[in-house]
């Protein structure tokens, strides 16, 4: 026996996954253009809490869009970490890598002065 399939309408998903990217995007130029004092100002491990905001904002939109667009939360939890797990540390050891050498290069031209000796 042929079972019959129904297409199911995803309209209101893309919807949704449109209107969520779009809220958290709008947020991120929104800052980016008024760059509130509180935040600009306020410094965090080295770096402002704006920056860092940003940085958590894109982290979000990066896990929604595989979320979505590679359909994971259809998925086992364990197969769904196998992605998202490497990603995520990939993402915080590039985080560490730009703000240890970032910090190091502007010492660099601030000083002219090599502080590492490799």
């Amino acid at each position: 026996m042929a079972h019959a399939h129904e297409h199911v309408s995803n309209t209101k998903r893309i919807w949704m996954v449109f209107g969520i990217l779009s809220v958290v995007t709008i947020i991120e130029v929104a800052f980016g253009i008024y760059k509130p004092a509180i935040l600009h100002d306020t410094l965090f491990l080295q770096m402002n809490l704006l920056n860092w905001m940003f940085i958590g904002l894109t982290i979000y939109k990066a896990y929604y869009i595989v979320w979505a667009f590679m359909h994971l939360e259809g998925e086992k939890s364990n197969l769904r970490w196998s992605i998202v797990a490497p990603l995520v540390f990939l993402i915080i050891y590039l985080v560490f890598i730009l703000l240890v050498e970032g910090n190091y290069v502007f010492d660099v031209f601030k000083s002219s002065q090599i502080k590492w000796n490799f």
